[in-house]
């Protein structure tokens, strides 16, 4: 059965007992994989006792992380971000520039999928933890589209190296081919179905270019359409059917 989380409520999620770790995703408190390895390294209580992988949890139950209880929320949150260059995607708040400080939202989300500090561009937060794990799932093939400026002429050679996969030394991997093309003398537009760490930096210093810039634009369905740097909307209606649809949600 596939569960719609925009209209579900948690009586629903829980009545028959869900896995802890599908719980946890749900609280939004973060993906479900890493909530296996908080499950596994004992900071999950079910009632007092130390969750296992594989337990159930149910309506009446008390569950705790680390001490902290949690529990799911009806209202399922969901924002397309245009993060700013200098914005840091972490919770920690030792790091001043953090992009929850940043969002400064009132319910607790998290981000589905990163953007390094000197990039700028669409995130997308939440606190459904299953639409998280489905997003960063490299597998799902999910298109980010990116716009990016370097600091040589684009060649035709260098799209077609872009296009077809690049190796790159450091992760000893060959990116998988994707879409690009030309834009002006230095910039060209990408559209990835991967998320390497600095994937299109590392994939560019390759082939002997640096970036001067990047900006992703689109995360599946959802596009920036004129969202001002620094500011944020719901993700709702259609857009959001659309998006959850394509996450197999």
């Amino acid at each position: 059965m596939i569960v719609n989380f925009y209209n579900t409520t948690m009586s629903d999620l829980i009545q028959n007992g869900i896995r802890i770790n599908k719980y946890i995703a749900d609280a939004g408190i973060c993906s479900r994989r890493e909530a296996d390895r908080l499950i596994s390294e004992g900071t999950v209580l079910i009632d007092g006792k130390t969750a296992h992988n594989g337990d159930k949890v149910f309506s009446d139950s008390e569950v705790t992380v680390k001490g902290r209880p949690i529990q799911i929320k009806d209202t399922k949150v969901y924002l397309a971000y245009n993060k700013p260059v200098g914005v840091v995607c972490t919770a920690e708040k030792r790091e001043k520039n953090n992009i929850m400080d940043a969002i400064d939202y009132p319910v607790r989300i998290t981000y589905a999928g990163r953007l390094d500090k000197s990039s700028e561009g669409l995130i997308i937060l939440t606190n459904d933890g299953e639409l998280i794990d489905a997003l960063m799932r490299s597998r799902n093939d999910h298109e980010k589209e990116y716009l990016v400026t370097v600091d040589r002429p684009v060649t035709a050679d260098f799209i077609k190296k872009m296009r077809s996969g690049v190796y790159l030394e450091e992760l000893d991997v060959t990116t998988k081919p994707c879409k690009a093309r030309k834009l002006k003398e230095r910039s060209f537009e990408i559209i990835l179905t991967q998320g390497l760490n600095r994937q299109i930096r590392r994939m560019c210093e390759a082939l002997g270019y640096r970036v001067r810039s990047l900006k992703r634009i689109r995360v599946g369905n959802i596009e920036l359409n004129g969202l001002k740097t620094g500011q944020y909307r719901e993700i709702k209606g259609e857009e959001l059917k659309a998006m959850l649809k394509n996450a197999g949600l």
